[in-house]
């Protein structure tokens, strides 16, 4: 579990974001609860972004402060 605010959205992926995906998984994860978590990889005292950008903006929409998480090691193309 990581702090939702500790996690960075690189610009270039927050422009996929898609508002009505966001919604439906969010009522999907108050029905079901989140199945995947997302992935990040460390940067300093944050974390950055690899995968997952709608799952983590439902959580942050659901008033949650925690989200699950992967760390992984990857770099940025």
């Amino acid at each position: 579990m990581i702090a939702i605010d500790d996690v960075y959205v690189p610009a270039k992926r927050r422009r996929t974001l898609v508002d009505g995906t966001v919604t439906a998984l969010a009522e999907s994860i108050l029905e079901e609860g989140l199945k995947t978590p997302i992935l990040v990889r460390p940067d300093g005292d944050r974390f950055v972004l690899v995968e997952g950008l709608h799952r983590l903006e439902a959580c942050r929409a659901l008033g949650e402060e925690t989200i699950p998480a992967y760390e992984v090691n990857a770099r940025l193309r």
